[in-house]
């Protein structure tokens, strides 16, 4: 990646303090810089940036993850074949606490540490949340380490300059500079949890786990990942995001969330149009899990789920961020709308469990008939569909080349709902088909495999 464009910042003070060098070189004949009104104000600018990667590199370490194997309980321990480091990580506690990203030291139980004073030492893994891609290590030392501190990336605003500190290809403790390109950045596919900052600073392989510095000195980020097809594009974990893990890690060795209990998918245009809402104002809830939060409090599949505690959600990626950082046993103030009406519901979250909540499905469109066969569910049709339910109307064949190939529909595939309307029978869906008029979209509400999800149809011609 070219460090130029990381340095865009300074290139344009430069391009703006051209016209008084030329001056000069008019007046002259010569350019005398020390004499050049914008040069001082390079020079401390310049100032602040190189004494900030002073105080800030000697924090940063460098890791390298110790592979166990072992025949007859006996152990080896290996470090990676190569030179270079692993990844990066940086100690956020004098007394040894270091932290990285979980994807730096895999399955490792101890990582091997380099500090920027050349010592070495072995970190044992303290905790670790795949979900957010971040751990904590624990080093043994007698002496205090210099440590980092966190700030607040709740205020950080796109084009304000920060500082990459890591070891990219094994180059201890190397520094870029750049700016905050974006905020907010999610649907990355990086981490089960994304509100990614977005940095035009040089990072490259080696970068994972270290410190996004603001002019302050403080951490507003932990580099995790980057594009590897494109330049000037790399993520970090925010800072705030990054301390509630940190803290749990450091208190229980785990990540403990809340659970809603609701399988939930994204308004779309068409979705958006037919609940009466705008395009990504709020989240669609397609399923209520049976005996969770969601159901006891009165959450229906139908529901759009438009606040949390008074944040507004705006896409299935932030409602599972929100309720991941609610603690098992509090009360989420969740506000929905149905039926057009916004209603405030109290409910008291579980504990996570390990089951995804998000329903995705294709997004092409075409114009083509619906093209659908469809049935009674029948007890022999259900346990070849891997279904649970006993009623419902099963999709039994798809033409080629329909809208309902093109929206995601298959055979084996359950409708349950016609237009808001519950469907268990043939009967039943050839009722609700009755009532839709000529050119009339079709919201369908489908199960496939126990897992529910809407879907748009237009009617046949």
């Amino acid at each position: 990646m070219r460090s130029g464009r990381s340095t865009a910042s300074i290139l344009l003070l430069l391009l703006i303090l051209l016209p008084v060098s030329a001056r000069a070189q008019q007046n002259t004949g010569t350019v005398r810089t020390d004499h050049l009104p914008g040069i001082r104000l390079l020079e401390e600018i310049q100032t602040v940036i190189t004494t900030l990667a002073e105080q800030a590199k000697p924090s940063v370490v460098n890791l390298f993850p110790i592979s166990t194997t072992g025949w007859n309980q006996e152990r080896s321990r290996e470090r990676p074949p190569s030179g270079s480091g692993s990844g990066s990580g940086f100690i956020v506690d004098s007394a040894g606490y270091i932290v990285t990203n979980n994807h730096v030291i895999g399955e490792a139980a101890e990582v091997e540490v380099l500090f920027s004073d050349k010592s070495k030492l072995t970190a044992q893994v303290v905790g670790k949340d795949p979900d957010t891609d971040l751990a904590v290590l624990k080093v043994e030392t007698a002496r205090p380490l210099p440590s980092a501190t966190f700030g607040d990336s709740s205020t950080v605003k796109v084009g304000q300059w920060v500082l990459a500190v890591g070891n990219p290809f094994g180059l201890d403790r190397t520094v870029t500079l750049g700016v905050v390109s974006g905020i907010g950045r999610e649907n990355i596919n990086l981490s089960r949890y994304e509100n990614f900052i977005q940095t035009d600073a040089s990072i490259n392989p080696g970068n994972s786990g270290g410190p996004l510095f603001n002019l302050h000195g403080e951490v507003i980020g932990i580099n995790t990942a980057i594009i590897n097809f494109a330049q000037g594009i790399g993520f970090a974990i925010p800072s705030n995001m990054a301390k509630q893990v940190i803290e749990q890690l450091l208190t229980t060795g785990k990540v403990v969330r809340g659970w809603l209990g609701v399988g939930i998918q994204p308004l779309t245009p068409e979705l958006a149009k037919k609940f009466g809402m705008m395009e990504n104002e709020g989240v669609l809830v397609n399923e209520v899990f049976e005996k969770d939060p969601a159901e006891l409090a009165g959450i229906k599949p139908g529901d759009i789920i438009f606040k949390i505690d008074g944040v507004v959600v705006d896409s299935p990626n932030k409602l599972s961020r929100l309720i991941g950082t609610i603690t098992p046993g509090a009360t989420a103030k969740i506000e929905v709308v149905r039926d057009l009406t916004h209603v405030i519901l109290h409910v008291p979250l579980t504990e996570r469990r390990d089951q995804p909540v998000v329903v995705s499905r294709p997004q092409a469109r075409t114009e083509a008939k619906l093209g659908l066969d469809v049935q009674d569910l029948t007890a022999g049709l259900a346990e070849k569909f891997n279904l649970r339910e006993s009623t419902g109307v099963l999709i039994t064949k798809v033409e080629t080349g329909s809208l309902a190939q093109a929206e995601g529909l298959r055979e084996g595939d359950l409708i349950k709902e016609v237009n808001r309307i519950d469907v268990s029978s043939m009967r039943d869906f050839n009722a609700a088909l009755s009532r839709i008029r000529h050119g009339d979209t079709i919201l369908l509400r489908v199960l496939r495999e126990n897992r529910a999800f809407y879907v748009v149809l237009k009617s046949t011609e």
